[in-house]
């Protein structure tokens, strides 16, 4: 494995783009560690409703910047406070879902430095019953990345104001409220450290038993496809917000073990004419792509069903079976 800096870059458009051609771009024959620090900003999961995970107020009047990730899951408010870690390799066919992998090395880390951290339900790091991380993976073309956030030193108050908590995911944790779920790290730590400090703590525990971290530097070449990517798709009102058409049926669920489902469809004559499927779920397909399957069918159980059963949902929404399936949408 390679560490490669983000060079200081604070700018989630940048950091995202740089993510994103790291692995779509430098060869498959090394695996890579990538660091960034955000400025506040909420980054919404691919899969989301952008106008329905934020306050579109308050992030207005704060200057929040919101930017699409790739990867499933959830929204999340990124600060200066907020360090995150991302694994980049080759997809071997057995680590999508396996959160496990890539967080062991991460909680080692910080049970390193005190912080009695471990991995709980799906993709949460969690100290007790307050969660420090949250954990999302996508993979595309043999390849894939796993990151995460570590909740350091960030701004608690804001991560609660910038969010609209979804009353679905909370109804089946035991807490009342996205305040109650979350802590900074420091709160945690034997000693006091910066957010700067935490992650060389991090990078070595990483690395450990290496006598020199091993580097992959990128070319002037890198970083000026890397600030095309940002311009093209990150910084794009289309990829951040998109535009949706107008839906008469709606159906929320949270199907335990593979998270929260919001399918939308506008049925016309008795038919689907239109569909769209938000959530914080994950899967290796396109959600839009499985939508669009649905264009055409008729609005009832067994035209739906039929439909199904040459649909592989597990590789667009995770374990799902197709009778969970059809309760959602019926």
């Amino acid at each position: 494995m390679k560490f490669i800096s983000n060079n200081g870059i604070t700018d989630p458009t940048l950091n995202l783009a740089l993510e994103e051609y790291i692995l779509r771009s430098l060869p498959d024959t090394d695996d890579y560690l990538l660091f960034y620090i955000n400025e506040p900003s909420i980054i919404i999961g691919k899969n989301q409703n952008t106008v329905e995970e934020i306050n579109a107020e308050y992030v207005k009047e704060n200057g929040i910047h919101v930017v699409r990730r790739l990867s499933g899951g959830g929204a999340v408010y990124h600060d200066l406070g907020n360090l995150n870690f991302s694994f980049i390799m080759k997809d071997d066919g057995q680590s999508f879902h396996n959160f496990k992998k890539f967080t062991e090395p991460v909680v080692r880390a910080l049970n390193k430095m005190g912080v009695e951290a471990e991995l709980t339900g799906r993709n949460d790091l969690q100290v007790g019953e307050r969660k420090i991380s949250g954990n999302a993976q996508f993979s595309t073309r043999g390849k894939m990345f796993s990151h995460g956030t570590l909740l350091f030193d960030s701004e608690i108050e804001n991560v609660v104001s910038a969010l609209k908590a979804n009353a679905e995911k909370y109804a089946s944790k035991a807490t009342k409220s996205i305040r109650s779920r979350v802590a900074n790290i420091v709160e945690f730590l034997q000693e006091p450290m910066t957010v700067e400090q935490f992650r060389e703590k991090l990078l070595v525990s990483l690395f450990e038993g290496e006598k020199e971290i091993p580097r992959y530097e990128l070319s002037e070449e890198d970083w000026a496809n890397v600030r095309k990517l940002a311009e093209e798709r990150y910084r794009s009102w289309e990829w951040n917000y998109g535009r949706s058409p107008a839906f008469n049926v709606r159906q929320t669920k949270r199907i335990e073990g593979a998270g929260t489902f919001d399918v939308r469809l506008q049925v016309e004559d008795g038919v689907i004419a239109g569909a769209a499927i938000y959530g914080d779920f994950f899967g290796r397909g396109d959600s839009a792509e499985l939508a669009a399957k649905f264009i055409g069918t008729r609005y009832e159980a067994s035209a739906i069903g039929s439909l199904l059963d040459g649909i592989e949902l597990p590789f667009y929404v995770g374990p799902v079976t197709k009778e969970q399936w059809l309760e959602l949408m019926l």
